[in-house]
């Protein structure tokens, strides 16, 4: 395929624009199908865990040394959190048939705020309640098994999960709007390789090209319309 130059690409793309725009209109309504009746929603539910005193379970004030260890058991508790044998009683609390440790394990997210003794417990579920029913719960379970391990009591729930009612993995403009950009590249290629394909003359410059020869004059090609008129 010869290089082509802006102009040429220009008059390739306004030749197809019919095709063009039946291409990404059909993409959208993929896109429109897709966001709002093939997805199924996802909700997310999120729970915060503070570490404060660390000193013992009877003992009053924060000290340095309690500042410095709980920056060490940040990560610790992150793991701690997500192990079978929290998650088993989570379920055993919770005794919900649809709430397995199968639908916990893969869609709990513990993670710790940068900087800070910030410990965010965050669950997916299809169910609002049941995302932040298990958050709950989980954050509640966890407390009181860290006074069991450490005999401290340095984890205190700072904020609760409430049930969100807007799904998380769903935004109907975003998918409409990657949806038509994917049928607008899908088109721009399908046009070029069509012209890439056609070798048929259509141009005095394509004549000059195929024959070598120089096109000295053409002839206009007038066609008849009703009533005698030529256009």
């Amino acid at each position: 395929m010869e290089e082509l130059d802006l102009k040429e690409i220009f008059l390739i793309f306004w030749e197809k624009r019919k095709q063009i725009l039946f291409i990404v209109l059909m993409f959208i309504a993929i896109g429109i199908g897709y966001s709002y009746f093939f997805l199924k929603p996802i909700y997310k539910s999120s729970t915060t865990l503070i570490l404060t005193q660390t000193s013992g379970v009877d003992s009053d004030g924060i000290t340095q040394a309690d500042v410095t260890l709980n920056s060490k058991l940040v990560s610790t508790y992150e793991e701690i959190i997500k192990r079978k044998n929290i998650l088993i009683e989570v379920v055993n609390n919770i005794n919900n048939p649809e709430i397995t440790i199968g639908t916990i394990k893969n869609n709990v997210t513990v993670q710790s705020v940068k900087s800070t003794e910030l410990i965010e417990i965050t669950v997916k579920n299809d169910n609002p309640n049941y995302a932040a029913t298990i958050a709950n719960e989980i954050a509640k379970v966890f407390c009181e098994r860290v006074v069991e391990i450490y005999n401290i009591s340095n984890t205190y729930i700072l904020d609760r999960a409430e049930p969100e009612t807007q799904p998380c993995n769903i935004n109907h403009k975003k998918d409409i709007i990657i949806f038509a950009f994917i049928g607008l590249v899908v088109a721009a290629i399908y046009a070029l390789i069509l012209n890439m394909l056609d070798n048929t003359i259509k141009t005095e410059e394509d004549v000059e090209k195929v024959s070598g020869l120089i096109v000295l004059t053409t002839i206009p090609d007038y066609t008849l319309e009703k009533g005698g008129k030529r256009k």
